[in-house]
């Protein structure tokens, strides 16, 4: 256990290298300034090499840590394990893995979706986070610790009816995030965030008939700012989440009530 008090747990990762996919903008650009403000050097992982560049350079320049950017797209299978090596690499170990990447895909009606597309979702939102998890949760467990925070929807619990295949995915986080946990156990904390609807660069194509849904569905009336995730995120990556494993942690204003 660590000398430091609870409360100064949340907030130290000195030392710690923290991957984090879908890094290099919205909620994965927030999570990554924050735990290099924290202490910690990071992987940028992103599909675009030129994000991940431009934010790595940035959070380098502003917090003096290491920024490895790290072009990836989590649906391919082979792209995963090069982050993997890639990070090992360059720091020899991993400490924190965010498994934030994901897409949601529109479709015209349930019956047009392709075969092409629902492996896409499924590849992006589950496949990914699979191998992943895997990759770097048996090497975590082999080093003796390691957390992993996995990023999921409340269209997990509540989908609308153009969030099927991707609702269903992210349902499929839950269940992995809980066999992870089980698996790994017990040097490896494996989470899952649950957020609701966050004013990031996707949110800008929203029609204002969503915010005025907001307003009457959530409980806070609102949708989240992307640097509201975190605190949830920093919690459930430090050691003063020592006790916590196999749980999903809502994030969404009060959009979704109960569990699951």
């Amino acid at each position: 256990m660590s000398a430091l008090a609870p409360e100064e747990r949340l907030t130290d990762f000195t030392g710690r290298v923290v991957v984090v996919t879908g890094g290099s903008r919205g909620l994965g650009r927030a999570m990554v300034e924050a735990f290099a403000r924290c202490g910690a050097d990071v992987v940028v992982a992103s599909r675009k090499m030129s994000n991940c560049e431009d934010l790595a350079a940035a959070v380098a320049e502003s917090t003096g840590r290491r920024a490895l950017p790290v072009a990836c797209h989590v649906g391919d299978w082979d792209q995963c394990d090069a982050l993997v090596e890639a990070t090992y690499a360059e720091f020899g170990r991993c400490d924190v893995l965010v498994n934030n990447a994901g897409s949601s895909p529109l479709y015209p009606s349930l019956a047009q979706v392709t075969p092409e597309l629902f492996d896409k979702t499924i590849a992006t939102n589950l496949r990914g986070m699979f191998r992943l998890s895997a990759s770097f949760g048996s090497l975590m467990f082999d080093a003796g610790s390691g957390c992993i925070v996995n990023v999921s929807s409340t269209s997990a619990s509540a989908p609308t009816a153009v969030e099927a295949i991707y609702g269903a995915a992210k349902a499929g986080v839950h269940s992995l995030t809980e066999s992870f946990a089980r698996a790994y156990a017990p040097t490896v904390r494996v989470n899952c965030l649950q957020p609701g609807p966050f004013l990031t660069d996707i949110s800008t194509h929203w029609p204002e008939s969503a915010h005025e849904a907001f307003q009457r569905r959530i409980a806070l009336q609102r949708a989240g700012d992307a640097e509201e995730i975190v605190g949830a995120a920093l919690y459930l990556a430090s050691d003063a989440a020592s006790f916590t494993t196999g749980s999903v942690v809502k994030v969404d204003g009060g959009a979704v009530y109960g569990t699951g």
